[in-house]
């Protein structure tokens, strides 16, 4: 409850380079991983991966628990100015809520080990999921050391989503998938991340255009955190459109062009 994230803040500011040398580490293995799979067979790592994704899963449930109430009490007892203009250390980044936003960023490290599990088991890898490490990673790591005031939503939010997000992850990797439970509702949960992100992102710079200089957002993290938020819901949207509605469109045209696959269909 006495948590300060002072000393950590201070080590971080003094060491840009952990997340860019990380960047390119990660691209490097990236590279070099798919190329060493590429005349090898894929690795069986169904109860690793599911262990992982279990793991992630409960660590962002508890980060929802720690950091929402503290954003459920900023929203209903100061003005919306205060909460995207007030110093963050005082509204949420000390005691409890500030050591698991403090978890939330450094987070961004060990999720890079995702891409591990595509690269060995040769699955696609997608433009859109390494982006999304790289970028999330380098703003977050700025947004923490330059006190960024909306941070608490973009936390709340990807607490939120993971959590859902590694648990659906965690009962695909075991085969006890509900039935009734779509991916496509995954992706949705995913794509109003990126609106309320950009819509954050709006407000901030309606803030910061309209009042001095004691309002603590900065120009140059939001404007990053505009174009990421917008570029990842373009990128969500032109995923969910090919997967599930051009996707299903080639599927349905597949079946009708073939009787013995409805056939197969129906029984």
């Amino acid at each position: 409850m006495n948590y300060s994230p002072g000393p950590v803040i201070a080590y971080m500011e003094q060491r840009p380079w952990i997340p860019i040398m990380a960047c390119i580490a990660y691209v490097s293995l990236i590279i070099a991983g798919t190329k060493f799979m590429k005349s090898r067979p894929s690795l069986n790592l169904r109860k690793t991966l599911a262990c992982w994704n279990f793991g992630l899963s409960a660590f962002s449930a508890i980060g929802v628990l720690r950091v929402a109430p503290a954003l459920y009490h900023n929203l209903t007892t100061l003005s919306i100015k205060d909460n995207f203009c007030g110093n963050p250390e005082s509204l949420y980044g000390s005691g409890s809520s500030g050591l698991w936003v403090q978890f939330f960023i450094l987070s961004k490290f060990p999720e890079l080990v995702d891409t591990f599990f595509i690269v060995v088991n040769k699955k696609p890898l997608i433009f859109l999921h390494w982006y999304h490490h790289i970028t999330v990673m380098l703003y977050c790591w700025h947004s923490f050391v330059t006190t960024s005031p909306p941070g608490i939503f973009f936390v709340v939010m990807n607490y939120s989503v993971h959590s859902s997000m590694y648990g659906y992850y965690f009962l695909m990797a075991i085969r006890k998938r509900p039935k009734w439970f779509n991916p496509i509702i995954i992706t949705t949960f995913q794509i109003s991340q990126m609106v309320v992100g950009v819509i954050v992102t709006v407000v901030s710079f309606y803030f910061w255009k309209t009042e001095d200089e004691s309002c603590h957002i900065q120009r140059e993290n939001n404007t990053a955190a505009f174009l990421m938020y917008g570029s990842y819901l373009f990128l969500f949207m032109q995923f969910f459109i090919g997967r599930y509605y051009k996707g299903q469109k080639a599927k349905a045209a597949k079946l009708s062009s073939n009787p013995a696959m409805i056939t197969k269909k129906i029984l």
